[in-house]
This record gives structure tokens, C-alpha cells and sequence, in this order.
């Protein structure tokens, strides 16, 4: 379960998201849980790698969850919040072969 805090940014997932992480062994689904924690509270920690996309993935951004698995998001801001959007979740082979 991914616990977010009262007063951080608003999360949420698509749903080929939210299948994919469905799919993924139990370690790789604790370890988003933790990532996604550090990501709310730190968002540019180091160890996220948080950076920005190019080519196809251009307008998206990318956390590592391990050393091999990747997620992919959105930001949107307006005057109100911040949406970050999660909707890529694989390994780095399958994300940018």
C-alpha cells in the first residue's frame, strides 16, 4: 500500500500504470512503494535520478525504482497543485530498448 502524505503533490497513475505495476513481482512493487515515498518528500533526491526524457518519451520524466526498473511520469502545474502522473513502469530495456 502507498501511503501519501497530507500537503504533498497529488499523484496518480494511468491505468496501463497501474496494470503494469499489477504484473510486476512483489520486490519491484516494494520498491515503488519506497521510491514513490523518497519521490513525495525529495523529489530531485539523487538516488531518484529524476530526470528529463527525449525523443518519444519528450514532456516526460524518469525515476529509478531499481537499478534496472524505471517510471515514468508527468508534471502538470497550475495556480492550484501539482499533478505528477505516473504512467510507464518497466525496465530500462523495455522502456528505451
Amino acid at each position: 500500500m502507498i501511503n501519501i502524505k497530507k500537503g504533498a503533490p497529488d499523484i496518480e497513475f494511468s491505468d496501463r500504470f497501474e496494470r503494469k505495476l499489477q504484473e510486476v513481482p512483489d520486490e519491484i512493487k516494494a520498491a515503488f512503494a519506497d521510491t514513490l515515498e523518497l519521490f513525495v518528500e525529495e523529489p530531485n533526491h539523487p538516488i531518484l535520478r529524476n530526470h528529463a526524457l527525449k525523443g518519444k518519451f519528450a514532456g516526460s520524466r524518469s525515476i529509478n525504482v531499481t537499478e534496472d526498473w524505471r517510471a515514468v511520469f508527468k508534471e502538470e502545474q497550475s495556480a492550484e497543485r501539482t499533478v505528477f502522473t505516473f504512467h510507464l513502469l518497466g525496465t530500462h530495456e523495455e522502456l528505451y530498448g
